[in-house]
């Protein structure tokens, strides 16, 4: 079969590799019909996440058919059709009886490698690095998807696959980013990147209810599709973002503040961004957490701080006394797809959303290098890229 495949940093490759089979009796192969780039898969493509070996099969975000089923497997049958959380969970282990299904404790199927990056292994992710288990992506023809009479969901006809694919992953963590943040009906919330999580943070905010969302990028495409989802825009190139987000909360400030961004941040000249940058050129260190750093200092006292923004490793200079002075809550973590997805899907099927208005480039597997390439750079007006096997 087809598949992108990642051979170190920048080097993206379509190459065939070996058809996926059966390998456990809860398994499913599952035939991709769409699959997308995602902003976390650049963090890959870029050399920020490690344990990352050649060859390695990429991508999170597809759904599909099922064309092959384990002796196990009795909530899949051949002809399903079905989207794919990106998180691997078993749905029998102590965190996913309480719903906490990222943090999986079966499915990691290398936990000795997370065990020394996070403390304790985190659940398995499709085609995110053997900290994650090593598991090979969607960003193929075929997929082998463990525990297949859990996670993956059956999804209608009537539904294209441009309205569902985002169920996977990107609507769940924009929506999860928002329930983070408790939203009540006064609070005014800021969020940073209006990339495709972004996007979905935005909307799943004002459906939450939240008076005031107000989003902050710097690249006009973005800054206009959140404008078209009901925010008000900062462009960061044009000044202190704090001070712009308290003149346009009439002195008040953000309530609850969200990075959609993570580990890639972007600023102005900042000496704390710069330095950010030269530290990761001269690998000296990991992650550029300067919107971290800025949402911290911009939330209000007893706000809430909300993070589906990915990091991968340590962060310095951050304003932990602010935090702690200002009796800051953190929440954070991969998302729990499948705590909110069956919810997801009947807020679509009832026109509350059209997911596929993030959508805007449709290409082939075989473009997918050169696809990663215009996503990482935002060139022509690029913001989610659906691929089709």
């Amino acid at each position: 079969m087809r598949a992108l495949c990642w051979h170190g940093k920048g080097d993206i490759r379509c190459e065939t590799v070996p058809d996926p089979g059966i390998e456990d009796p809860r398994d499913a192969i599952i035939k991709v019909s769409s699959c997308a780039i995602c902003g976390s898969d650049l963090h890959l493509m870029d050399g920020y996440i490690p344990a990352m070996q050649k060859g390695d099969v990429l991508g999170h975000e597809f759904m599909g058919e099922v064309v092959e089923v384990g002796s196990g497997n009795k909530k899949l049958k051949v002809g399903d059709r079905v989207v794919v959380p990106f998180t691997i969970c078993c749905g029998e282990c102590e965190q996913c009886r309480r719903g906490n299904f990222s943090v999986c404790e079966r499915s990691n199927r290398k936990p000795e490698l997370a065990r020394e990056a996070f403390g304790y292994p985190t659940a398995g992710l499709f085609g995110y690095s053997h900290l994650t288990g090593g598991y090979a992506g969607g960003q193929a023809e075929y997929v082998r998807v463990p525990f297949a009479d859990f996670a993956p969901v059956k999804v209608p006809s009537g539904l294209s696959d441009d309205q569902l694919l985002f169920l996977t992953d990107i609507f769940p963590t924009g929506w999860q980013a928002a329930v983070n943040c408790d939203i009540q009906p006064e609070d005014r919330v800021a969020i940073w990147g209006c990339g495709p999580v972004g996007q979905f943070t935005i909307r799943s905010a004002l459906m939450l209810g939240a008076k005031q969302v107000i989003a902050i990028d710097t690249v006009p495409e973005r800054l206009a599709m959140a404008r078209a989802g009901g925010a008000e825009t900062i462009d960061f190139a044009e000044g202190g973002v704090i001070d712009q987000l308290m003149q346009k909360t009439a002195g008040r400030g953000p309530d609850k503040c969200i990075d959609a961004v993570g580990m890639e941040s972007h600023a102005t000249a900042s000496f704390d961004a710069m330095l950010d940058k030269a530290k990761a050129a001269m690998m000296l260190g990991t992650d550029r957490p300067h919107v971290l750093r800025e949402a911290i200092m911009a939330c209000r006292p007893g706000g809430i701080v909300s993070i589906p923004g990915v990091y991968g490793g340590l962060l310095d200079k951050m304003p932990m006394g602010a935090a702690m002075q200002k009796g800051l809550t953190f929440r954070m973590g991969q998302t729990h797809v499948n705590r909110y997805i069956e919810d997801l899907l009947h807020r679509i099927e009832e026109g509350q959303i059209d997911p596929s208005f993030v959508i805007t480039h449709r290409l082939s597997l075989e473009e997918g290098p050169e696809a990663y390439k215009t996503f990482r750079d935002k060139h022509d007006g690029c913001i989610k890229v659906v691929l089709t096997p």
